[in-house]
């Protein structure tokens, strides 16, 4: 146990080299972020359709506990204009991007089955891979004294990576959820978590995560 009353997070690693993995205690005051957790991964035909079942599911129940909970949830989705001029070199290097463009089809930008935000959950669009570049995410976790930021969606290697370290970076403690991150490949999915471990935050089970939420009193 923390000093505060909550978990320590587990090690997602093992034989982890010396000076690396260290441990980070989770806070009083969480958020959940749930990222790019759209049709554009899960319907046929998508350029970014994987088999994303698994970490749907953990994301909706985890979910339920962030809701239980009474915690801020914040939501993200990716828009861009027309041609991709918003999107800059990230748009020009991954053409699967265009799937969120204005003309395309609006189907692939609805949230998947299961978590569509509710009143009160915040939507943030944006257009880069880190949540916090570009918008007011940094300012909002600020503003309402958040101090642990609880992390899933997609991709593993991508968006969770990228808006990890930038968790880290603007001192917040993240929280990655494992069950409920996922990637195209594991390749990719597991090593990218191994070095969010060992690095720059805890990589956590949905059970952790839920015996956290459940610790913490209703605000």
């Amino acid at each position: 146990m923390s000093q505060q009353g909550t978990p320590s997070a587990p090690s997602a690693t093992t034989g982890a080299e010396p000076g690396f993995d260290g441990r980070l205690a989770p806070g009083r005051r969480p958020a959940l972020l749930i990222l790019d957790f759209v049709n554009a991964y899960a319907l046929p035909g998508s350029p970014l359709s994987a088999d994303y079942e698994a970490p749907r599911r953990s994301c909706v129940a985890l979910l339920a506990a962030a809701r239980g909970a009474r915690i801020p949830i914040i939501h993200t989705t990716v828009r861009y204009q027309a041609g991709g001029l918003d999107g800059g070199v990230f748009f020009r290097k991954l053409p699967a991007l265009a799937c969120w463009e204005a003309s395309a089809d609006p189907r692939l930008a609805e949230f998947a089955e299961g978590l569509q935000p509710q009143p009160g959950e915040l939507v943030i669009t944006k257009q880069y891979a880190s949540a916090f570049f570009g918008t007011s995410l940094a300012s909002t976790l600020t503003a309402a004294r958040i101090d642990t930021l609880l992390i899933a969606g997609v991709s593993t290697s991508g968006c969770v990576r990228a808006t990890a370290v930038d968790t880290c970076q603007h001192g917040f403690i993240p929280l990655v959820v494992r069950d409920a991150v996922g990637d195209r490949a594991s390749g990719p999915h597991e090593a990218n978590l191994y070095d969010l471990q060992a690095k720059y935050a805890e990589v956590v089970s949905l059970e952790f995560a839920r015996r956290y939420l459940s610790a913490l009193a209703p605000a």
